[in-house]
């Protein structure tokens, strides 16, 4: 894995097709780091600290979800420190580890090759809420680094959150802007509502799970296509 530096302050980890491992954020403020997102399982938090290590860059001591999907959300068992999330986050993973059984982990398993890739040889699969569970909006000060943790509309799930750096004019977005798993229909109204926050924020670039990174204008145009 290889950690792709945006400044001195903010990183993130390449995203991978192959497991639908998601990119992993990386805020590094004075007192502490904040990473975004806890990865599909515990191999995928080891390799993002082990790359973590090699940029001499400490490890997170807080974790941030975006939203409850397992390529998210299934190594939080792992992270360092402290996890947070929305409520809506906690609700569906507890849904989904209320659910759990053999039968379903197993269907769970073969429900996209990805994720058959991913717990291949039986690995166990890990399911936990977050530590922390907020509502609506949360600020945070990593240390002359402010960081607005916020919930909003999304066409891909109903507990979008996204992780705005004011003064780097970074935003992470994790899956928001995708329409629903697995047929990825996007909802036209929440989709416009998306783009209207968008173009709202004083932001400059959008990393995203699964792209490269966007700029405002490119995100914009994103969303405005008929087929998300």
């Amino acid at each position: 894995m290889k950690l792709l530096r945006y400044n001195e302050r903010v990183w993130y980890s390449q995203f991978e097709d192959e497991r639908d491992r998601p990119a992993l954020g990386y805020i590094k403020g004075r007192n502490f780091s904040i990473a975004v997102d806890a990865g599909h399982s515990d191999s995928h938090v080891e390799e993002f600290y082990e790359a973590l290590k090699k940029e001499k860059l400490p490890f997170p001591q807080l974790t941030v979800l975006t939203h409850w999907h397992w390529d998210h959300t299934f190594g939080m068992h792992r992270v360092n420190g402290l996890t947070i999330a929305s409520r809506r986050t906690n609700d569906h993973l507890k849904e989904f580890i209320a659910s759990r059984s053999p039968e379903h982990d197993e269907n769970f398993r073969n429900m996209d090759i990805t994720i058959a890739r991913e717990y291949a040889d039986d690995k166990e699969i890990v399911v936990v809420t977050s530590d922390i569970e907020y509502q609506g909006k949360l600020m945070i000060d990593a240390g002359g680094l402010p960081v607005i943790i916020y919930e909003t509309d999304s066409p891909h799930t109903d507990d979008a959150t996204l992780v705005y750096l004011p003064e780097d004019r970074v935003v992470f977005f994790g899956d928001a802007i995708s329409g629903v798993y697995p047929t990825w229909v996007a909802d036209k109204t929440l989709t416009e509502k998306l783009r209207k926050h968008v173009e709202s924020l004083e932001a400059d670039s959008f990393i995203g799970a699964h792209w490269p990174i966007f700029t405002k204008s490119e995100l914009i145009a994103n969303l405005q296509e008929d087929e998300w």
